[in-house]
């Protein structure tokens, strides 16, 4: 692809967006960056981009005329939540995308997806691309992520050449979910260990994605599914624990038996379906097994299909996120 592409990004103004705009523009590119309100649009603005107004589902094939590749980064990213909605975001936005990609001779499509497409609740330990897509998982936010990858696997092409690219605990310097989660976990005295953190896990810092996007859209080959994950693993405690010192945060030592909180979650869920309460529980179903699950990553494929590796090794990324606080 050439260096003077035209590239439509979804969820541009989030997290990852906030790296990856600055980083396709540095390599040449120009950016569009669907925008649903007013700050959206003047962040991706700020950042770079043009901003093109609209919502996933209401993509018309003419926003996209003349793009060459679309980066498709949002999605409904929650723990908890009406399965409809993670449906109608994650599944029915993903299918009139590529359906409007396909519209509008779209040439490429880069489909960040997520480990979570397996998960079911149980420990996923050296899982690798060849692990069955969990599109049953009894959570929302599995079965729909599971769900839109299949479409995107499903439409690659000889016209529309479609990858999928699935990091795992995003991180790093300006990050807006994992941080402000701990931060209030701590300052509402909720924070606890599972297990006392000894689960193994594997991470992906932001500018490792960022760097495999671009890889991707330059040479990824169409039909390329790939985990894209920092070298090194962690025990629970032990990333947590530096990633949140680094960007000033202590983490308590306290620690609660996994059983415990896993049951708490199954009553509680119930509870608020059951009488219609407002708002996520404190604990949910997804956030208990997710956390205290062991989930480890073996991938090859990014390295041999993209010759991609990370750019970036943990002590440098805790450095980044370290000047940032």
């Amino acid at each position: 692809m050439s260096t003077a592409s035209r590239i439509f990004v979804t969820g541009g103004s989030g997290f990852v967006g906030g790296h990856l705009i600055p980083a396709l523009i540095a390599d040449g590119h120009h950016v569009f960056a669907l925008a649903r309100s007013d700050r959206s649009a003047a962040r991706v603005e700020a950042l770079g981009a043009q901003p093109v107004r609209g919502s996933l589902g209401t993509v018309a094939p003419r926003d996209l005329q003349g793009i060459d590749a679309i980066i498709h980064a949002a999605a409904k990213v929650e723990d908890w939540g009406d399965p409809a909605d993670f449906e109608a975001v994650n599944v029915d936005g993903t299918r009139q995308l590529l359906d409007a990609a396909r519209a509008a001779r779209v040439a490429r499509f880069i489909h960040v997806s997520s480990e979570a497409v397996h998960f079911t609740g149980k420990d996923l330990v050296d899982i690798d691309e060849n692990t069955p897509l969990a599109v049953d998982s009894p959570f929302a936010y599995s079965a729909s992520k599971a769900r839109a990858e299949q479409l995107v696997q499903a439409a690659n092409s000889d016209t529309l050449a479609t990858i999928v690219l699935r990091p795992r605990i995003i991180w790093g310097p300006g990050d807006t979910t994992i941080l402000p989660e701990l931060e209030k976990a701590v300052a509402d005295g909720a924070f606890a260990w599972m297990d006392g953190g000894g689960q193994q896990i594997s991470t992906t810092h932001v500018a490792n994605l960022v760097d495999a996007i671009c890889t991707a859209v330059d040479r990824a080959p169409g039909g390329t599914v790939a985990f894209v994950v920092d070298s090194e693993r962690h025990t629970a405690r032990s990333f947590f624990t530096a990633y949140a010192s680094a960007a000033g945060l202590t983490l308590p030592g306290r620690s609660l038996p996994s059983w415990l909180l896993r049951g708490t979650a199954r009553l509680l869920a119930a509870a608020w379906t059951t009488f219609g309460i407002r708002g996520r529980p404190p604990i949910t179903p997804f956030a208990a097994n997710m956390l205290s699950a062991t989930l480890t990553i073996r991938s090859t494929r990014a390295a041999e299909v993209m010759n991609w590796a990370p750019v970036v090794d943990f002590e440098h990324g805790l450095a980044q996120v370290r000047r940032a606080a």
